[in-house]
């Protein structure tokens, strides 16, 4: 029975089930997708419909998957994947196993109770038992509230959404090139949002008509080295806040003492609007990328892929990186990673002397499955994933592989 399922979860795992899940970079410009409009495609219904019909092997539970479950606010799928799945990258699964009571993954709302059905060795998760009326419980609020607002996204976007627009990797000789900052209104140490600083380009990138336009603060462009070959990935920059140009570069004419004409660049005027580490004159100037709609679907690659961990984001201190912490991986776009693919993430085995052995034979411990990892955002030969879950810390050179492969 088993053998005969395994299959379905491939086509599942494989089918890109186009559902997004909130998607927004801090900015209110970048709004979500209300989930009730979200695309399901024929084969994906076709897919749900084979594992409606039949349910999925209780061997594919965890061993303490409960009965009933009242799905609450914060909720997420990937959270109640892991409740009742033991791979829970393949929680559209959960969709799938009865499409007539969870035909959308985004229509599970808090209130709702979940129930796990078991029959002849299959299960099947529903939102009411057979012969009941499906009740959804909702707690009084002063005002209305749209149930399409509230149905779970897939992994919780918050823990995300200011990584969507902080990370930057960058060619050689691309920060040399950037607009840069070269004063402020006034003399201070330390420059706060609302302060007023000037910037210049090389190639009037900020001249006028680019009023009202954001950019990111950047400084120190750090070589991101490939822990397996030592080969340079690209260059991260470490990102320091954001500013908006308020009017941009032009030419100015003025005659001096004597009558003589002079013609100065005068620089872009921006202002400070947020600042998550110190600024400074000199610090370079990124465009904010286009506001987008990203969908992130947890999925397992189609193909078996293996990197390493190049970096912990945000610090250069910090050995271990622990969950809902973010990591760069040396492999990206040009390696067939996309968006949602998730990682097993893996402890190197130590080499230790083999104490036990007259000789001191020196051993390789074997590699250990420590988590899981979602990648979020993706560079050509680098990407960045959020760890979703970690038995213990994960540190540079750690290994990740497709959580379906068996060596």
């Amino acid at each position: 029975m088993r053998a005969s399922t395994t299959p379905l979860f491939h086509q599942l795992r494989s089918s890109a089930v186009a559902v997004a899940c909130m998607a927004c970079a801090g900015m209110s410009a970048w709004a979500a997708t209300p989930a009730a409009q979200l695309p399901v495609t024929a084969q994906q219904r076709s897919t749900a419909q084979q594992v409606a019909a039949q349910g999925i092997p209780e061997a594919d539970l965890v061993a303490n998957a409960p009965e009933s479950y009242v799905v609450k606010r914060g909720d997420t799928l990937w959270d109640i994947s892991r409740i009742y799945l033991q791979q829970p990258w393949r929680w559209p699964a959960l969709w799938g196993m009865n499409l007539q009571s969870i035909a959308n993954p985004h229509l599970i709302y808090p209130g709702q109770t979940l129930y796990l059905e078991r029959r002849n060795g299959m299960a099947r998760l529903v939102t009411s038992r057979s012969g009941e009326d499906e009740v959804i419980r909702i707690s009084p609020r002063v005002r209305s509230e749209s149930l399409s607002g509230t149905a779970l996204p897939a992994v919780n976007q918050r823990l995300i959404e200011a990584f969507l627009v902080e990370p930057e990797v960058l060619a050689a000789g691309e920060s040399e090139k950037a607009p840069r900052l070269v004063g402020a209104a006034q003399e201070r140490a330390l420059l706060s949002p609302g302060d007023r600083v000037y910037g210049r380009s090389a190639d009037q990138s900020l001249e006028t008509g680019q009023e009202r336009q954001y950019y990111r603060v950047f400084r120190n462009a750090v070589p991101m080295v490939d822990p397996e070959t030592n080969a340079v990935l690209g260059y991260e920059a470490q990102y320091l806040g954001k500013v908006q140009v308020m009017a941009g570069e032009r030419k100015e004419t003025t005659l001096d003492a004597k009558g003589h004409a002079h013609t100065d660049p005068v620089p872009a005027s921006l202002d400070i609007t947020s600042v998550k580490e110190e600024i400074r004159i000199g610090d370079k100037l990124l465009p904010m990328p286009r506001a987008t709609v990203t969908s992130y679907v947890p999925h397992a690659p189609d193909e078996h892929l293996q990197g390493s961990v190049v970096s912990i984001y945000g610090s250069n201190s910090v050995a271990y990186a622990s969950r809902n912490n973010v990591i760069a991986i040396n492999r990206g776009q040009a390696d067939g990673v996309e968006l949602g693919h998730v990682f097993r993430l893996m402890t190197r085995g130590a080499r230790i002397k083999d104490k036990t052995d007259s000789d001191q034979t020196v051993i390789k411990l074997p590699n250990e499955a420590n988590g899981l990892a979602m990648v979020f955002r993706t560079f050509d030969k680098v990407s960045y994933a959020l760890i979703l879950e970690a038995k213990e810390g994960v540190k540079v050179g750690d290994s990740l592989i497709s959580p379906d492969y068996r060596p």
